[in-house]
């Protein structure tokens, strides 16, 4: 089978395509062939091993993971003889599992991973385009903010595949959105439903006297004396693209004041907290409350250029890597 592995961290070049044998699942395990995969901001992180924190997972001088891609959408054509819940033939969505690899043609999936049946209304690469986002978003907003119905949320970065996802989330749980974006982004981010959208070229929302229960940037660009200006007096402020400038932050303001910096280890909640999740997902999917944003689809061939692009940091949504032409 085709593969996508990196052996050294660098530029989208140092993706290379490989063949090499096709997986057979083991007793717990089911063989997915693979009909789209995406290329993620924090999957660029990883190739380049760039902010160096990252590294701890990663590996320090060259990566230990090498083949990248966790969200996956394809068909399961094998299963091991202790699985019970899927069958040969079914069309899945989901994730890769703390290993990833779903950036190839085939790859195994333990049958209690973070995998489902994809929604009938929603294509392969839709479902593949649906999952980092809201597994990220949805429990930043639903746990570690304790959203509710009515309050003010900003999301900056909202055109992006996290923030596309949290603008629909909070949404879903009633809160008034604005969301943050770029002029290009501005009728997107109105089409999935912010009530208002700030065009940050123009308009710096931390100076507006404007203020929000909670402010979620989804980008990492934020600092969080910056953001608290713009916060309610128990406001909370989230931030998913975790750098180290945050933790002291999260310490300081647990201990004083009211308003708080908060971060959370989404991808590295259990299973089956997970799996959970991506069931209301697919729900919530097929009745239309939550929409996947594809922004670009590239062959599996071109993923550098695909790398390339997601480096710009301008995507709308996510960029799908189309495995099965």
């Amino acid at each position: 089978m085709k593969a996508i592995e990196y052996n050294k961290y660098g530029a989208p070049e140092v993706l290379q395509m490989i063949e090499v044998e096709k997986p057979s699942p083991k007793a717990n395990e089911v063989l997915v062939k693979i009909h789209a995969t995406t290329v993620t901001a924090t999957e660029c992180n990883f190739r380049t091993g760039k902010p160096y924190m990252t590294r701890l997972f990663t590996g320090f001088s060259k990566p230990k993971l090498k083949r990248l891609g966790e969200e996956l959408s394809g068909e399961i054509i094998e299963i091991g003889n202790a699985v019970s819940q899927f069958k040969v033939g079914d069309l899945v969505f989901g994730t890769a599992g703390p290993e990833f690899g779903a950036n190839a043609e085939y790859l195994c999936i333990l049958e209690d991973g973070v995998l489902v049946k994809k929604p009938e209304n929603l294509n392969f690469e839709e479902a593949a385009a649906s999952v980092d986002g809201f597994l990220t978003a949805l429990p930043f907003l639903r746990d570690t903010g304790k959203i509710k119905k009515g309050q003010s949320v900003l999301i900056n970065g909202a055109s992006g595949s996290v923030g596309a996802a949290a603008i629909q989330v909070a949404k879903y749980y009633g809160a008034i959105v604005t969301g943050v974006c770029s002029t290009s982004n501005l009728d997107l981010v109105k089409s999935i439903g912010a009530d208002e959208v700030i065009d940050y070229t123009k308009v710096n929302f931390t100076k507006s006297g404007k203020k929000y229960n909670i402010i979620f940037d989804a980008v990492g660009k934020l600092s969080f004396s910056d953001a608290k200006k713009a916060l309610t007096n128990e406001g909370v402020f989230l931030e998913a693209g975790i750098g180290l400038g945050i933790i002291p932050n999260v310490i300081y303001s647990s201990i004083f004041g009211k308003k708080k910096a908060k971060i959370a280890a989404t991808g590295l909640r259990k299973s089956q907290e997970r799996l959970k999740d991506l069931e209301l997902l697919k729900g919530l999917m097929e009745e239309e409350i939550i929409i996947p944003v594809v922004d670009r689809t590239y062959p599996l061939e071109e993923i550098s250029k695909a790398h390339s692009y997601v480096d710009l940091g301008h995507k709308k949504g996510n960029v799908v890597i189309r495995v099965i032409e």
